[in-house]
């Protein structure tokens, strides 16, 4: 039986992560619509004291940090930060990078003005506490940025049997279609936890139908870019904020 949610992974592609032909690198072209989105509540980062959890070999960091954010970004794979530390460096950012988990954020209370985490939380072996930990690592009115994948039908079809089992476009066993979370279980959560004005949006990155699908892969093949949209559909992929009160 095939491994789920194998995060092993990304120890195997930590080197060819900023690698432009690498499968991997394809997760970077997400960025400039991420934050097309996030920008509608943080219009400016410069300054900001930003973490990136779930960072990977960086792709997010750095494109912060390229906006004058004050950038740290943690990850449970040493071989990616190792591959991110070198690759800041190597491009002159002084972005701290620490190995760690989400369950247990080893920063002090309110220490961001920011908290970004994306392409994670479906992965994270503890969704509460890890909420929880971006909640106490915030400062009071600080924004959680995040994107994540919803539990359906139509995701299963679309992430798992289209994506990597079909295209293999995405590497088989990454995914746990368990793990996926639907948006009235993460809204609730966020609540208990203490967020605020919680807001998701419907992220769609491969189009709503398998002709939109189709399309938007061979776009993709053709120009190495997503044409994504932002809707009210969030059976899929969905992206969203929340603000830590300000007590």
């Amino acid at each position: 039986m095939r491994q789920r949610n194998d995060l092993d992974f990304y120890n195997r592609v930590a080197e060819e992560w900023w690698c432009e032909t690498a499968k991997i690198y394809a997760l970077s072209h997400l960025n400039p619509a991420r934050f097309q989105y996030f920008d509608r509540h943080i219009p400016s980062w410069s300054g900001l004291k930003v973490l990136d959890v779930g960072c990977g070999g960086g792709f997010s960091c750095e494109f912060m940090a390229r906006r004058g954010a004050i950038v740290s970004g943690i990850d449970q794979s040493n071989q990616c930060i190792e591959t991110a530390r070198k690759h800041a460096a190597a491009n002159h950012f002084a972005i701290d990078y620490r190995h760690g988990y989400a369950e247990q954020l080893p920063y002090a209370d309110r220490s961001f003005d920011a908290v970004v985490c994306v392409d994670v939380l479906e992965h994270v072996a503890d969704l509460g506490r890890t909420i929880a930990e971006i909640h106490r690592v915030l400062k009071p009115g600080g924004i959680f940025c995040f994107d994540t994948i919803n539990r359906t039908l139509r995701s299963r079809l679309m992430m798992i049997w289209l994506l990597e089992d079909l295209m293999r476009q995405i590497p088989q066993g990454i995914h746990d279609w368990q793990k996926f979370i639907q948006p009235e279980e993460l809204r609730a959560l966020m609540r208990e936890t203490g967020f605020a004005a919680i807001e998701f949006c419907g992220f769609n990155v491969l189009g709503e139908t398998v002709g939109e699908n189709i399309a938007a892969y061979r776009h993709y093949r053709r120009t190495g870019a997503f044409k994504i949209r932002f809707s009210d559909n969030l059976s899929v992929m969905y992206i969203g904020i929340a603000k830590r009160l300000s007590v």
